[in-house]
């Protein structure tokens, strides 16, 4: 992203790699990995079938709603289809983050002036360029993991999505542990006015090394982050509440490149990416071993519990909306409290267990998969472990994350109930 979605052209029939902000020869160094183990299987295992098994994402179920005549897109200007294809997905414009990084396959078309726009939810993205000749979405599908897709941006009467295989020869690398995920860079400016090597973005990345080559807005954002680095802002105050005036706007259906949203996006690619590879581990004939496995639920259950975030230099605050509507979202407990709401003074969130939990992809991991991943974090959340990783984490953060978990989410083990140390 982010970011996000780029499309590999036309030479390549019209098929896309979803990248977010670069190409995969701008990337300076691999993404950190920890003790996360790369997948050495193929795509092919029995466990996994991702080419030929049978899907149950966002995209494959529009596009049996377009075949069925129960769901319709339309072409708008020069938006294309995107305005209706973000409504038919339930995707809110108050996400949107503008990339202008040139280094990329659709290079020839983003610039300052012409951003490539991202959207998304907890399960899907969708990414739009002006003036391409696609429109380009991944969405997590529970069982497959991150699947791509691409919706041709000619009116027509039969809109449909099409699945993007190519987009894995960038999308499956060390980054993100061998499976399709998700990248998110920050890009280096060269003195030239180019850009230069990138690096991968995590909830570990200091604040003042994110967003390079992206546009941030919000009314209150830490200063020294490499973002907004473009000719159009020279000399202006910051922050910046919006990018009006800073480019022609035809085509984009919101005026942000909002800090909350990037934020939580940043959060949400790390996630991601780690449950389709422990979906992976869990499922696959080769990658199923107890030690493989252990790690992976360790990793998971760390990022999970905001183990790796770097805290805030100061407080942010948006201005797009997206903020409050997300953090209005449930599933709400007892006393109305939810592991969407945002903090953003110190840290992203303000009880510091990720809402993925309550995702469809962590849904579909194996039990033994789950179990492995819910004893980590009671050994965390009960206090029995202490490392210094988990000091973000007071007594009474602990506690109110396992009432939420107690009273939201269905698979969490009722003894797991009471906070004693």
């Amino acid at each position: 992203m982010t970011m996000f979605l780029l499309r590999i052209g036309a030479v390549v029939s019209g098929l896309v790699a979803l990248w977010v902000g670069l190409g995969a020869s701008q990337v300076a160094t691999p993404a950190p990995t920890g003790a996360v183990p790369a997948f050495t299987g193929t795509l092919d295992d029995p466990g996994i079938r991702y080419l030929t098994g049978p899907l149950a994402n966002d995209v494959d179920r529009l596009n049996q709603q377009l075949e069925a005549g129960r769901a319709r897109v339309t072409f708008e200007g020069r938006s294309g289809y995107l305005k209706s294809v973000l409504a038919a997905l339930k995707v809110p414009v108050d996400s949107q983050m503008l990339v202008y990084s040139r280094a990329s396959f659709q290079g020839r078309l983003i610039s300052e002036g012409s951003p490539r726009a991202i959207y998304f939810t907890d399960t899907t993205q969708v990414a739009w360029v002006r003036d391409a000749d696609v429109l380009e979405i991944a969405t997590q599908d529970p069982e497959r993991g991150t699947v791509y897709y691409t919706l041709r941006q000619d009116a027509n009467d039969k809109p449909r999505f099409q699945r993007a295989t190519v987009c894995l020869g960038c999308h499956r690398t060390r980054g993100t542990h061998e499976t399709p995920g998700l990248v998110l860079f920050s890009a280096l400016r060269l003195d030239t006015g180019g850009f230069g090597p990138a690096a991968y973005m995590t909830p570990s990345t200091p604040f003042d090394e994110r967003f390079g080559g992206w546009f941030v807005t919000g009314a209150s954002v830490p200063a020294g982050h490499r973002g907004n680095d473009a000719a159009a802002l020279a000399g202006r105050p910051l922050p910046i509440l919006s990018v009006d005036g800073l480019f022609d706007r035809d085509g984009y259906p919101g005026s942000t490149s909002d800090v909350a949203a990037l934020m939580v996006f940043t959060h949400q690619t790390h996630v991601v990416n780690l449950l389709v590879r422990a979906n992976w581990a869990a499922r696959s004939a080769r990658q199923g071993t107890p030690e493989v496995q252990d790690s992976l639920a360790r990793a998971l259950a760390d990022a999970l519990l905001f183990a790796e975030e770097t805290p805030l230099p100061r407080s942010i605050k948006g201005t797009s909306g997206f903020s409050e509507r997300f953090s209005a979202v449930g599933p709400m407990d007892r006393r109305g409290r939810t592991l969407r709401q945002l903090d953003l003074t110190t840290r992203l969130m303000r009880y510091p267990c990720s809402y993925l939990i309550h995702s469809p992809m962590f849904e579909a991991l194996p039990a033994a998969m789950r179990s492995r991943v819910y004893d980590h974090m009671w050994q965390v959340l009960s206090g029995a472990n202490a490392a210094p990783k988990y000091r973000h984490l007071s007594r009474a953060d602990r506690q109110a994350i396992v009432e939420i978990l107690h009273d939201t989410h269905p698979g969490w083990p009722m003894a797991y109930a009471r906070v004693t140390q």
